[in-house]
């Protein structure tokens, strides 16, 4: 067995596209190798900077011999078909034999190819992998027409400790020739196979792997804040990028100018992050310390005084335009800075940004309720929360949005629930993030993300497979995690018909509200004060569930008339979708979002959807959704299938289900629970029925007051009187009368479970 060795040595590698371009160059050979029938026992990729290393161990010298058989024509076939069969295959009939088969005979050719050497074909499987690998940014050199990330220079390419063959690109020939370090070790040298390449590499100051580049860094960086009495932050994505930036690192540490330290510290570690690749370190209590870790790509003479002061005086120039955004952004206070949202549009068919932050407001205000904060509160941090982004220093840092809101928020005299609150409204972002448990702070980063769903979902921009470019599913995971975290029970479809009627008002342009179903008007006239008469408006939607809406005037009148048309297209309908249908399908994605939440933490998929209706929208919820109850529902139903009484009802529950549905397709009939009739049972199933009835009058009263676990701990107590029914009756009598009364009893017992949770969706 033999091992392969490819090179690819260019100018620096973008440390973003270092770890996929290695991932891409082992696939595409490793592929190339399996269609050349080359096995082959490991296959690890390699990157630095300046290279990309792939080594293939225990190929085979020569590629298998294959035989191949085929079939022809029968021997008595004409002469055309005969001759036409030994051409396409390059045989003579001499090379052919007869074959008796069921079909009668015919001939046949086993066509015997050699193998080739391994090296004969190794060259075009590297070639295509190479002119295969898809870059996101490329270039091209000199005279040449090869397309690389950086200009190409050398290629290794060993098998089984011999030169390949091989020339890639325009004309660069492979050899067994590499370098080390761009300073320390800048003569070229030989190499026999990986291990010999791998450790003169090293000692030419190149370490390959790098996650061992990784791991120096990281220990060094915090052998170096230990001394110093303080720690690294946190921040793996510039530990994975740092680690591409250089070939032999070395840790040192730096001193930030006191003059800086009255910078918020996130402008400080921002500034250091993302200009000169600096890592923060802290001190003890979580503040940012005046020190931070630069890695070298080198071993200085000196130790590195020279490198660290030249850092040190880079940092001066990039930390004083930090300072200065500082202290010129104070200059305007946050509500001045409102107006200019107004020139930002948050989406072409949705408005400017100035537009979102007075809807937010208006729901945040409805949401103070709910959340239990005061209305004011939310009003202002909802008006504030976006003012910083029109400031230098989010400007210049983007991630700093809120954070530094609530700075200036802060030095402004903001009550200490607003500014922070204008930091947290855009948390959650994602499952690992913090959740804000703050009144103030969850209702405005409700509305804000509650806004954004109703609004796209309006215009029709919904997530489609993978796509989801507005984040979507983020902000919904978002609602979710907020309302279930903290416990609020709100209605969801009540709240979300809110944000609508929010967007609607909006639209001044209009002069009166009118309601559609597909059969046009409905009802008698009415008119409705928009602004007083929420709850009418709402019930129109969810009850008569109109289509079309079309709005001029808000806050006058709302009228329905009967008779007319669908609008036409410069109405409303043109910007909004259906109102009910809008809804409906925004709470199905939010059912969706939740189960995703639930099987995350290990929720089975089968347990939720016997909670969940087919549509969250159903009038299996009048009062609309609550999340909080949803999830008690599936807890009380985990704890009773768990249970040996629940997992023996659900069996019973099975087995009436099952007798119903199979005699329902035999007779063509419907065997209801409302059809059963109490004088012809007898004593087993009168008194099943009894204890049917009175346990879905209590179980109901139950689910009304939220007593779960007791309605789950009620269901277990109809096992005994089920198995005693099972045991003693016959379903399928001689008299019609007995057997379908008794097959309407079985649809009492599903009706009487599915009053708890739908039974039928539990697997296994």
């Amino acid at each position: 067995m033999a091992e392969l060795l490819l090179e690819l040595f260019s100018e620096e590698i973008p440390a973003r596209m270092q770890k996929r371009a290695s991932e891409d160059l082992k696939r595409l050979v490793t592929d190339g190798l399996k269609s050349a029938s080359l096995e082959f026992s490991s296959a690890e990729a390699y990157v630095t900077p300046r290279r990309l290393v792939l080594v293939v161990d225990g190929l085979p010298e020569r590629q298998p011999d294959i035989s191949d058989e085929k079939r022809g024509p029968r021997i008595d076939a004409p002469e055309k078909a005969v001759q036409g069969f030994l051409r396409g295959n390059g045989l003579t009939l001499d090379q052919c034999e007869q074959r008796e088969t069921e079909k009668g005979k015919f001939w046949y050719a086993v066509i015997e190819s050699k193998g080739r050497a391994t090296a004969e074909v190794l060259p075009g499987v590297v070639g295509d992998a190479v002119s295969g690998m898809a870059w996101q940014k490329s270039m091209r050199w000199g005279e040449g027409s090869m397309r690389w990330v950086r200009s190409l220079q050398r290629v290794l390419c060993l098998f089984d400790g011999a030169v390949l063959g091989l020339t890639v690109g325009d004309g660069i020939a492979a050899g067994n020739v590499t370098s080390g370090h761009r300073f320390h070790a800048v003569e070229a040298f030989e190499v026999a196979n990986f291990a010999d390449y791998r450790d003169k590499l090293r000692a030419a100051h190149v370490i390959i792997d790098a996650a061992e580049r990784r791991d120096i860094i990281e220990k060094g960086a915090a052998k170096l804040a230990q001394a110093e009495g303080l720690t690294v932050a946190e921040d793996p994505a510039l530990l994975d990028e740092v680690s591409g930036l250089v070939e032999w690192p070395v840790p040192l540490i730096g001193t930030i100018d006191d003059d800086f330290m009255t910078v918020p510290g996130e402008a400080l570690t921002s500034a250091m992050r993302n200009h000169q690749k600096f890592f923060s370190l802290q001190n003890a209590d979580g503040s940012l310390a005046s020190r931070f870790v630069v890695v070298a790509n080198l071993d200085a003479p000196d130790g590195g005084t020279q490198i660290t002061a030249g850092n040190e005086r880079v940092l001066r120039a990039r930390l004083s335009d930090a300072r200065f955004f500082w202290d010129q952004d104070r200059k305007t206070r946050l509500e001045e800075r409102v107006p200019a949202l107004d020139k930002i549009v948050f989406h072409a068919r949705l408005g400017t940004l100035g537009e979102k932050i007075t809807r937010v407001q208006t729901l945040a205000i409805e949401l103070s309720g709910p959340v239990k904060c005061d209305p004011d509160m939310a009003r202002v941090a909802a008006l504030l929360s976006k003012a910083d982004l029109v400031t230098e220093m989010v400007a210049e840092f983007p991630e700093l949005q809120g954070i530094m809101g609530r700075y200036y928020a802060q030095g402004e005299g903001e009550k200490p629930e607003i500014a922070q609150a204008i930091a947290e409204h855009y948390a959650p972002q994602g499952p690992n993030d913090t959740c804000p448990t703050a009144p103030v702070s969850v209702a405005v980063a409700l509305a804000d993300k509650i806004d954004t769903l109703v609004g796209f979902w309006a215009i029709g921009e919904t997530p489609t497979g993978s796509r989801d470019p507005f984040a979507l599913r983020r902000a919904a995971l978002g609602v979710i995690r907020l309302v279930i975290e903290n416990d609020l029970r709100i209605s969801l479809t009540k709240i979300l018909i809110t944000a609508y009627q929010i967007y609607i008002r909006e639209y001044s342009r209009y002069k009166t509200i009118a309601l559609y179903n597909e059969k046009g008007f409905q009802g008698t006239s009415q008119t409705y004060m928009f602004t007083d008469d929420d709850e009418k408006f709402e019930n129109l939607i969810l009850k008569h569930k109109y289509d079309f809406v079309t709005v001029t005037k808000p806050g006058e009148a709302l009228t329905i008339s009967g008779g007319g048309k669908p609008p036409s297209e410069n109405s409303l309908q043109s910007k909004f979708l259906p109102v009910f249908e809008q809804v409906s399908s925004l709470l199905d994605f939010f059912a969706d979002r939740l189960k995703v939440y639930l099987r995350d933490q290990g929720v089975r998929y089968d347990h939720i959807n016997a909670i969940f209706p087919t549509r969250m929208a159903d009038e299996e919820y009048p009062s609309g959704v609550d999340l909080v109850r949803i999830m008690a529902r599936v807890d009380a139903l985990q704890d009773f299938l768990k249970s040996d009484d629940g997992n023996n009802l659900l069996i019973a529950y099975r087995r009436a289900s099952n007798i119903v549905r199979i005699e329902e397709e035999k007779d063509g009939e419907s065997y209801s629970a409302s059809n059963y009739k109490p004088e012809l049972a007898e004593h087993e199933e009168h008194e099943l029925w009894l204890r049917l009835e009175k346990t879905i009058g209590f179980t109901s009263s139950l689910i009304e007051t939220e007593n779960f676990d007791e309605a789950m701990a009620a269901l277990a107590d109809l096992r005994n009187p089920i198995d005693v029914f099972f045991e003693n009756v016959q379903v399928n009598t001689d008299s019609e009368k007995l057997r379908a009364n008794r097959l309407s009893l079985l649809s009492h017992i599903k009706w009487a479970m599915d009053n708890v949770a739908d039974f039928s969706k539990i697997e296994g």
